[in-house]
């Protein structure tokens, strides 16, 4: 099988944003530099849904930083927090309508900060496709990942959102749960 048979293809991300964050788990993202590939199954993600979503960058509206958000689905929205970590999430849903899936846990590496840092995602990957061109995609390798086995959850560092912050946006496979 080539690598572009396993390809999550746009489709796949043109659908509601927590359809796409729940069926993101037991997916593999992989990013390729030269030689060298790194790859990790997601096994924790947290959804942002649209400009009423307070935890959601697009709740401020469209700006430089957040114009990816609104763009087409399957595309790399990749931003700085704290000066120092890299945030990897994919787009999903209509193309202006603002969605995205933050991937929080993949193979080895719990935690976003963690995931960017050993995989080389930078703000170079912003706005990118996911695809092998790009260097950075996600594929389907068939995991099945039965509905009992995922944990849904309020997502993590999100309290200034009010309301939104006790929605249950992230997911996470329970058997990973620590």
């Amino acid at each position: 099988m080539r690598i572009t048979d396993r390809y999550i293809q746009r489709e796949f991300f043109e659908r509601p944003v927590l359809e796409v964050a729940e069926d993101l788990l037991g997916k593999t993202v992989v990013c390729k530099k030269g030689r060298t590939i790194i790859e990790g199954m997601i096994m924790e993600v947290e959804a942002y849904d649209g400009p009423e979503d307070k935890a959601c960058h697009a709740s401020k509206g469209c700006t430089q930083r957040t114009k990816v958000l609104f763009g087409p689905a399957g595309h790399w929205y990749v931003y700085l927090v704290y000066g120092m970590h890299w945030m990897l999430n994919i787009v999903t849903g209509n193309e202006g309508y603002p969605a995205a899936v933050l991937i929080r846990e993949a193979g080895e590496w719990n935690g976003p900060g963690k995931i960017t840092k050993a995989f080389g995602i930078d703000k170079h990957f912003n706005g990118k496709t996911a695809t092998e061109e790009t260097g950075l995609w996600i594929e389907d390798r068939g995991v099945i990942i039965p509905k009992y086995s995922i944990e849904r959850t309020a997502r993590i560092g999100v309290d200034y959102a009010g309301e939104w912050a006790k929605k249950p946006y992230r997911f996470c496979l329970l058997q990973n749960k620590k």
